[in-house]
Order: C-alpha cells, then sequence, then structure tokens
C-alpha cells in the first residue's frame, strides 16, 4: 500500500509544493485515471494509500476529495464446455487432478479448495461446507457422487501420511489464534487436517513449531494452465473459469438463478447474472441469431 503513497509524495515534489494538501491528492488520482489509464481498482488502493499517509504521518485526515475516475468495465469469464472441461481433467492425474474435478463440481474458488479441512467434507449428508469464503461467510455445496469415492481413497492416504506425522512429533496445523486458544490440542487432530496437504513439512515463521500446511495454491495453477495447454484447448484456462463453468453449466441444466447465487456465496445475485450473458440468455429468453433463420 506504500508504494502508492511514495508514488503520490513523487507527484507531489515535481510541482515544489512543500505543504501537500488536498489538492495535490486531486491531481494525483485525477492523474492516474486519465494519464496513466490505471484500473479502478488500481486508483482505488492508491487512495486508501494516499488517505493512510494522511492520516497516520501528516496527522491530516483527508476530507472532501474529488478525482476522475476510470470507468468499470465489466468483462465476460472465460467459460470452458463440457467437452471442454472433460478434456481438461483427463489431461490431470493425481491429487491436482482431484482438486480441479472438485472446483468444477462444486464451485469452489482456488483458496477454497486449497483450504479445505477434513471436518468440511460431510460424506453423510453429501455436502462441503466451505468455510470463510468472500466476505468472512460460509456456505454448504453439495459433493458430487462421482467424486465421493475419490475423495474417501485421498482422504485415507492423508491420513496415513497425518499419522506418520504424529509418530514423528511433528503432526500440527496452523488454526486461527482464536481457535488454537480455545482447543489447545486441536492442532494435532484428524478433522482440522487440510484436505489437501503440502507433500513436506515446514516450519511456522511466528511460533517456530513444525508443521505441514496446505498445498501452495500456485502449484495448481500452473498445473491446471498446463493441463490446458496439453489438452489442446483454445481458451486462457486457469482456476477460475472452473467455477465459472460450474456456474454457467447449472444455469444450463436450468437451475434458477439464485440458487446458483447461494451456491457460488455471491452477497449480489447482480453479480451471478454475468453468466446469463455467457450464455448469450439476458433473462431467460435463449437469443437465436438472425442468420441461424435461413
Amino acid at each position: 500500500m506504500w508504494i502508492g503513497a511514495t508514488a503520490f509524495w513523487r507527484f507531489a515534489a515535481i510541482r515544489r509544493r512543500r505543504r501537500r494538501g488536498v489538492e495535490d491528492v486531486q491531481r494525483f488520482l485525477t492523474h492516474l485515471a486519465v494519464d496513466k489509464s490505471v484500473a479502478a481498482k488500481t486508483q482505488g488502493l492508491a487512495y486508501n494509500a494516499v488517505a493512510l499517509l494522511f492520516k497516520q504521518v501528516l496527522e491530516r485526515p483527508l476530507e472532501d476529495v474529488r478525482f476522475a475516475r476510470p470507468k468499470r468495465q465489466q468483462r465476460l469469464p472465460v467459460v470452458l464446455t463440457r467437452e471442454e472441461v472433460r478434456r481438461l481433467c483427463e489431461a490431470m492425474d493425481g491429487t491436482f487432478g482431484l482438486m480441479a474435478r472438485l472446483m468444477y463440481g462444486t464451485g469452489m474458488r482456488l483458496m477454497e479448495c486449497v483450504r479445505l479441512r477434513v471436518a468440511d467434507v460431510d460424506f453423510g449428508n453429501r455436502s462441503i461446507v466451505v468455510r470463510n469464503g468472500k466476505g468472512g461467510k460460509d456456505r454448504m455445496v453439495p459433493l458430487p457422487e462421482r467424486l465421493r469415492e475419490p475423495v474417501q481413497i485421498h482422504l485415507a492416504r492423508v491420513k496415513a501420511q497425518h499419522e506418520r506425522d504424529l509418530a514423528a512429533a511433528a503432526g500440527g496445523v496452523y488454526l486461527p489464534d482464536a481457535l488454537g486458544r480455545k482447543y489447545p490440542h486441536a492442532a494435532r487432530e484428524w478433522i482440522w487436517q487440510y484436505v489437501f496437504p503440502s507433500g513436506r513439512l515446514s516450519q511456522d515463521p511466528k511460533s517456530g513449531e513444525v508443521r505441514r500446511h496446505h498445498l501452495h495454491e500456485s502449484s495448481l495453477q500452473m498445473e491446471i494452465k498446463a493441463a490446458g495447454q496439453r489438452g489442446g484447448l483454445p481458451k486462457r484456462v486457469n482456476s477460475h473459469a472452473l467455477r465459472h463453468s460450474f456456474a454457467t453449466h447449472l444455469l444450463e441444466a436450468g437451475y434458477d438463478i439464485r440458487t446458483v447465487q447461494e451456491l457460488l456465496g455471491h452477497a449480489d445475485v447482480s453479480t451471478t447474472m454475468i453468466y446469463t450473458h455467457v450464455l448469450n440468455r439476458p433473462g431467460v429468453v435463449p437469443v437465436r441469431s438472425p442468420v441461424d433463420a435461413w
């Protein structure tokens, strides 16, 4: 965040103003939008950085700042066809293949899948609880029947690894501070372990304790991208494309927009409505090109 504050300081220094004020902030933020053509999110981060600079360092909170804002452009997501999803998954095997299938089958985000814990997989109710998703919310998604047995087999291997870690006095896992204080022994319990643990132990930089963290998300991202290339998919394939495909294919199957909204964890249904544009179905009615009527 302080990078934005530094950029502002240099921008104001060019004008040789000793006392930076609201006018300098307005010029700087407008400069980012008009001259630099930055995204709205980048400009927002810069504003937050400058506001923090004025409040914490200059001890002069910003008030009544007005500036030009870049337009937010809504971009259509990359959606794979069912055949493309099949080709992508066939190009992946092992743990990464299972993770990709789970993301497509449940609509989980990348980090939601990576941070999944054993207690969150409910085989009896055929469901998965997604904890602390975007916005800090929990939600429930269905556990695909096709993946039920592969997940059970995978967890059996993970449990055997966890037992070996316990035998070596290194079977702990990271828990949020409040939970760790309330249940001091929970970090070594099976239900709190990650479903997709790292292949190696690592030392916690704060406590110094040797633990097994979850798989790094970049490894999964790279494998999905590589699988898309191996499968010959003519699209920009990434982990989020699986989530987009999940939502689009549910709508194609006739599920209502509210159901899809809940499964994705969107706070506003307008966010979910983007998939109706991908379907070429504003609202519900399919649109047929007039050239197809020839």
